[in-house]
């Protein structure tokens, strides 16, 4: 994640302090809806995290046959990350 959980935190307490403020947000414990929020940003920001592991992942096995037909890890990387993205309807 490219965030440190500390700033997300803070980034959806004031998102549920505004949004009550707002009366747009009714909680009897802003604390708990902050965290609910937090957990679920926190949750989304992964998912490119996990996505970039899973690329590793099958760029690790296939090491050798790049090697031999002289593709570049980046280049590849970036492809098979687009392709992954494609399929599963992702949105980074």
């Amino acid at each position: 994640m490219k965030l440190p959980p500390i700033l997300v935190e803070h980034i959806c307490a004031q998102i549920v302090k505004g949004l009550i403020e707002e009366g747009l947000l009714e909680a009897d414990d802003p604390g708990t809806a902050a965290g609910a929020a937090g957990a679920a940003f926190a949750d989304d920001l992964q998912v490119e995290d996990r996505l970039n592991e899973e690329v590793r992942e099958i760029l690790r096995t296939h090491s050798d046959e790049m090697m031999r037909r002289g593709v570049q890890y980046h280049d590849m990387f970036k492809m098979i990350k687009a392709e992954l993205v494609r399929k599963r309807k992702l949105i980074l």
